[in-house]
């Protein structure tokens, strides 16, 4: 977007208004594969109907099918890997008889702040790519052939993109990537994410900087350290767990147990005694019994965390998990995801009915989608789109969004909370 806003193009909000468009897809599971080539169908209309030149598809889909999409989709004019991207201008700038129809290679290219950007998110929020690529072998995960190997961005260079952040009123960064633990081990030896953070709380206007997909495993002191001693980073972990049973991953290779994974979390939480924990599991594995859901179950009801999201097991095509046996019925895997939702439910009910009467600092993030007589915000706990809202019922004026108000919280759900303003 940023490169092609800062050439000869101009965005405009509705595919029939538009000359070119871009659909960037997913392919991580079959269901966003079949969502992505949908919604590719949907705006190759627009090309039918003559208002669109050209239609563009990028991303996974693109990078875990290859060429082989031009021939099942020949309404699409070019095909963008998931290295490719920066190419866009490119492609968009030359004729079609001059350039291939696809570009796919080996994943190698990320980008830098030297790279235009427009922030998709929100004028307060943005995430923050802070790596791309992953060095994991999870069995069931084909993240690794979409994105390549683990490609760090330099601290400078993601300081330099916070203040440009900063600079256009954004004071939330979300930091991303495929395998944030690991952030910084191809370029410095050895992970440094708490170097990164360091660097970060340093950018003028940054109030809230929060870790997204903290793989469990090379957890070191020192960035716990800075999680619990940096008033802007948060106490907020996003780390996915998958499962808790033995032998269920040791087949998904995630190369710990679950004794190991309560060690972690145990100094975790003891490192930073006010953490919020969000995580994920996968139910249905390959050879997954009663018994391993069994212990999933007794590992969620036991560490009590802030916010779980189940997904049931899909087949990829590509993943050493396909061809295992035991393959779980799809009635059953759907089954157990919302046995173990009801579970997190209740514990989630019970985490926010504990914060009802607390004044704790929500971050304005704009009108309520049911009514604009309201505002929503979020806690330092609840990151965007994921983890709930606080609906706010009374507020001081002139308040917008990216504003921190103190508020105190006066009812809960399973999900959401609803606060009003309370004078400092």
């Amino acid at each position: 977007m940023g490169k092609l806003q800062g050439g000869a193009c101009e965005m405009v909000n509705s595919p029939e208004d538009a000359d070119v468009i871009v659909v960037n897809t997913c392919s991580f599971i079959q269901p966003a594969t079949e969502e992505s080539i949908e919604t590719v169908l949907e705006m190759a209309k627009f090309k039918e109907e003559g208002s669109c030149k050209k239609l563009v598809v990028t991303g996974c889909m693109v990078q875990r099918y290859g060429t082989a999409l031009e021939g099942e989709l020949p309404e699409v004019d070019h095909f963008l890997g998931t290295g490719e991207y920066h190419r866009i201008d490119e492609i968009l700038a030359a004729r079609a008889s001059e350039i291939p129809r696809s570009y796919i290679d080996t994943p190698m290219y990320i980008h830098d702040e030297m790279a235009p950007r427009v922030n998709s998110w929100a004028r307060h929020s943005a995430y923050l790519k802070i790596s791309e690529g992953c060095n994991h072998r999870c069995s069931f995960c084909i993240i690794p052939q979409l994105r390549g190997k683990l490609r760090s961005r330099t601290i400078e260079s993601l300081a330099v993109e916070a203040l440009a952040l900063a600079s256009k009123g954004v004071r939330e960064l979300n930091l991303v990537s495929q395998d944030s633990t690991a952030y910084g081990r191809d370029i410095y030896g050895k992970p440094n994410l708490a170097g990164l953070l360091k660097a970060l709380v340093k950018v003028e206007g940054i109030d809230w900087i929060r870790i997204h997909y903290a793989y469990p495993i090379g957890m070191p002191d020192e960035l716990l350290e800075v999680i619990a001693t940096e008033p802007k980073v948060l106490s907020y972990l996003d780390m996915p767990l998958q499962h808790a049973s033995g032998p269920m991953l040791k087949a998904m290779k995630r190369g710990v147990t679950r004794a190991g994974q309560e060690r972690i979390l145990e100094r975790v939480r003891s490192a930073i005694p006010d953490v919020s924990i969000r995580t994920t599991f996968i139910v249905g594995f390959p050879g997954e019994t009663e018994e391993d859901f069994d212990v999933l179950m007794d590992f969620v009801e036991k560490e009590q965390f802030s916010r779980v999201g189940v997904f049931t097991y899909c087949e990829e095509t590509g993943t050493p998990a396909a061809e295992l046996p035991g393959q779980v019925p799809e009635e059953l895997r759907a089954e157990r995801q919302e046995r173990l939702m009801k579970l997190q439910a209740d514990i989630s009910l019970q985490r926010n009915q504990a914060l009802v009467g607390q004044v704790l600092p929500v971050m304005v993030d704009g009108f309520s989608e049911e009514t604009d007589l309201l505002l929503k915000g979020r806690l330092a706990t609840q990151a965007p789109d994921v983890d709930g809202h606080v609906l706010l019922t009374s507020a001081p004026r002139g308040v917008k969004a990216g504003d921190i108000l103190s508020a105190r919280i006066t009812r809960a759900t399973e999900h959401d909370l609803v606060a009003e303003f309370a004078e400092a």
